[in-house]
C-alpha cells in the first residue's frame, strides 16, 4: 500500500531517535543507515518510499565513460524513473572512494520532485549538493567519477545500505541525526506511536526543564505523572 499523505505529515514531525524506540519495541535493531549524515542542517524530515539503486565492485572492461551513452544503464534510468515523492537510496557497498553522483544528477532528482537522496558512500560536487533543495544523506565527499570503483547493476531490489536492509517500497526517513528504515507493512502503525511518543517527550523535556526529576517519569512508572501529561495534553491541543 503506498504511504499516505497523512502517515507522511505524521512522519514529517517525529525524530528518527524515536522512530528507532519504536522499531526497537518490535524486535527491529538494525533499521538504522550507519555512517551516513546530511550534507547540510535538515530544515524539515526527509521521509519518503524507498527506491533502490544498487552499485557492485568495477568490472574495468565494463565500466569505461562509454556505458553512460546507454539509456538503459541503472544509475542513469535511476534518475530519470525514481518517482516523485520517493527516496533514491544507493547500496555503494560502504565505500566512498568513488562518488555515488554528483550535482547534475541530484539536480534532475530535485527537479523531478524526488523527496531525498541516501548513499552509504559518497558525493561528488558536495558543496553544491548541500546548497540545493533537496535532502541529500552519505558518509563523506568523494571527487572521483562512480565508475572508478562502483559498477551500477539493478534497479529497486533489496538492497543493503550503511548495513541496514533496504526494500523497495520501505519507508525512509532523515533527520539531522541520520536516516532510518521503516518496513512498508508497518509504516502506518510505527508513526502513529511515533507522534504519541513525541508528545510525551515534549512533555518530558518542558519538566525536566522546569527542575523535576526523571525518576517516575523518564519511563512514566509513577501515575501521577499520566495525570499530569493528560491535563498537559490538553492544555497544549496534543
Amino acid at each position: 500500500m503506498p504511504l499516505s499523505d497523512a502517515t507522511r505529515q505524521k512522519l514529517k514531525g517525529v525524530s528518527t531517535a524515536t522512530l528507532a524506540t519504536a522499531l526497537y519495541k518490535r524486535g527491529l535493531r538494525n533499521q538504522f543507515i550507519q555512517d551516513v549524515r546530511p550534507l547540510s542542517p535538515p530544515t524539515e524530515s526527509m521521509v519518503g518510499e524507498a527506491y533502490t539503486l544498487r552499485y557492485i565492485p568495477a568490472r574495468e572492461d565494463l565500466n569505461g565513460l562509454e556505458v553512460f551513452r546507454d539509456p538503459e544503464h541503472p544509475q542513469r534510468k535511476g534518475v530519470e524513473s525514481c518517482p516523485p515523492g520517493a527516496v533514491l537510496v544507493m547500496d555503494s557497498r560502504k565505500d566512498a572512494r568513488a562518488a555515488s553522483a554528483g550535482s547534475i544528477l541530484v539536480t534532475r532528482l530535485m527537479v523531478r520532485g524526488v523527496a531525498g537522496v541516501v548513499t552509504d558512500g559518497g558525493f561528488r560536487d558536495a558543496a553544491e549538493i548541500a546548497a540545493m533543495d533537496i535532502p541529500a544523506y552519505h558518509s563523506r565527499p568523494s571527487a572521483p567519477t562512480n565508475l572508478t570503483l562502483n559498477q551500477a547493476i539493478d534497479l529497486n531490489v533489496p538492497i543493503g545500505c550503511g548495513d541496514a536492509p533496504v526494500f523497495p517500497g520501505d519507508v525512509i526517513v532523515g533527520d539531522g541525526d541520520g536516516v532510518i528504515v521503516i518496513p512498508a507493512g508497518i509504516a502506518d502503525e510505527v508513526a502513529s506511536e511515533a507522534v504519541e511518543m513525541t508528545a510525551y517527550e515534549d512533555f518530558v523535556t518542558e519538566r525536566v526543564r522546569a527542575g523535576h526529576s526523571i525518576r517516575g517519569l523518564y519511563p512514566a512508572t509513577d501515575a501521577k505523572n499520566l495525570e499530569i501529561f493528560a491535563e498537559w495534553r490538553k492544555e497544549k491541543g496534543r
